[in-house]
């Protein structure tokens, strides 16, 4: 009889809540009506879409029902706790407005706390929130097409964007950020982070001990610092755009003792640093593939922290940087494989017209080595007293020159840097598939493809 009356509850619930009086409840935010009220009388599976207007918080939520606020529905926590905490699985929050959480750290007070797994959190304005979005040991969430900005604190006491905490399986798609601090990913594996655009905090995306997530398609500008990988490996970090990583430790992607990562086809512009590499990779064995990617307009294209090796530097454009690569310490890069990049500053010639420099493309330190190993002098990098003392050093060496690192075959134009890269990247793809066969079925695998496809009616698909 229950499941008969199911369909004409779902639809009857949006008729008669609109028709309930919006008297203010004692005790609520501003004197705004109770959204509690509300959420403890939609039974499961309901669908909850209220009248328009300002409702008090804060919202905890224990059943799995859609909240659709239609974009006319505001929530206001009253500057205490956060204002929806998700408790359940298979939740819906979407269309709202949320603002005026508390300012707890060590609560995590958020726009929206999650702690379930199949929820959907979607085309909501979270604003004057600590934290913005929070899943803590959650699987299986989609978060989707949010606009995000917290309280205006100082930057590093505000609160991340969206932080994830032993959470894995997750979609963090297509949101919009402005003036938080981070976005966090931490003790996480396997979740896709894709089509987001960050601007105006600090770390745009950073990932602590996370492995096996994706980076795609992002947009990272006047942050301070792009992405940053630390003990974290087997990401894939393809096709973002990250530009004006500014200010004293400005970098557009930086890794920290990260291995086995694929860093591919992104742009990376206008930073003080563009790849900054700090004993990466750090598992014996292991290669970091640094394919097809932009470093242009910087003033250091690339920089090592120490004379390390195991990076496959192929198919790259360094173009327009004041230094192209440097390494700490008096040390080279040499030990890494260098092949097939084009570099602007390439002086030699292509006679034979196929594409390819007719000599190696090599690198040196002239008198510009002096702000790598003399802090205080870079305040001077690219002034024209260094410039005069490289440029003499080049004409009359006083001694003779560090070479910092050999590409054999240097392209002539970026299109065929591009070529290059992507004959690897094939190359890399056949091997992989050659040594994956015979490995049988993956039952783990499966399952999760399984889950993430149902149609359970509360909008998780793969297509969220």
């Amino acid at each position: 009889m229950f499941r008969k009356l199911m369909p004409a509850a779902l639809r009857i619930l949006p008729i008669a809540l609109s028709l309930m009086p919006l008297h203010p409840v004692a005790g609520a935010a501003e004197g705004y009506p109770s959204f509690q009220q509300l959420v403890d009388a939609a039974g499961p599976g309901s669908l909850l879409a209220p009248p328009a207007g300002t409702y008090a918080g804060p919202v905890v939520v224990t059943d799995p029902i859609v909240i659709d606020g239609r974009g006319v529905v505001t929530i206001d926590a009253g500057g205490k706790g956060s204002v929806v905490s998700l408790e359940t699985d298979g939740a819906t929050i979407k269309n709202m407005r949320l603002i005026n959480s508390g300012e707890s750290h060590n609560d995590v007070d958020s726009g929206v706390l999650v702690k379930g797994n199949f929820n959907v959190i979607k085309n909501n304005v979270i604003e004057d929130t600590l934290f913005g979005i929070d899943l803590s040991k959650s699987e299986n969430n989609i978060v989707r097409g949010n606009r995000i900005s917290s309280k205006q604190f100082e930057l590093g006491v505000r609160g991340d964007a969206i932080r994830l905490w032993y959470s894995f399986n997750n979609k963090i798609t297509d949101n919009v950020i402005r003036n938080s601090r981070d976005m966090v990913v931490w003790y996480s594996r396997d979740n896709l982070i894709a089509r987001n655009d960050a601007r105006g905090g600090r770390y745009s995306l950073h990932f602590m001990y996370s492995q096996f997530n994706e980076v795609v398609d992002n947009y990272y500008q006047d942050n301070s610092v792009g992405i940053f990988l630390m003990y974290s490996d087997s990401v894939v970090v393809k096709g973002n755009t990250i530009s004006h990583a500014t200010g004293a430790t400005g970098m557009g992607i930086g890794f920290k003792e990260t291995s086995d990562v694929d860093i591919t086809g992104n742009r990376i512009l206008y930073c003080a640093t563009g790849l900054y590499i700090d004993v990466s990779p750090y598992q014996p064995g292991t290669t970091n593939r640094i394919h097809d990617n932009l470093i242009a307009y910087s003033g250091i294209g690339m920089h090592f922290l120490n004379d390390w090796q195991g990076n496959d530097i192929r198919g790259n454009q360094l173009k327009g940087n004041i230094t192209q690569v440097a390494v700490s310490g008096a040390r080279t890069a040499k030990r890494n494989d260098w092949s097939g990049n084009y570099w602007d500053d390439y002086e030699g010639f292509d006679l034979d017209r196929d594409g390819v420099g007719d000599g190696p493309y090599e690198y040196f330190n002239y008198a510009d080595r002096i702000w790598m190993d003399v802090p205080p002098v870079r305040f001077f990098k690219g002034s024209p007293l260094l410039e005069v003392l490289d440029f003499l050093e080049r004409l009359a060496p006083f001694t003779d020159p560090a070479m910092v690192l050999k590409d054999a075959r240097p392209m002539m134009t970026a299109e065929l840097a591009q070529r290059e890269a992507a004959i690897e990247v094939e190359a890399n793809k056949a091997t992989t598939e050659s040594a994956g066969e015979g490995r049988g079925f993956n039952a783990l695998q499966a399952l999760r493809n399984s889950l993430m496809s149902t149609d359970s009616g509360m909008e998780v698909s793969d297509n969220e």
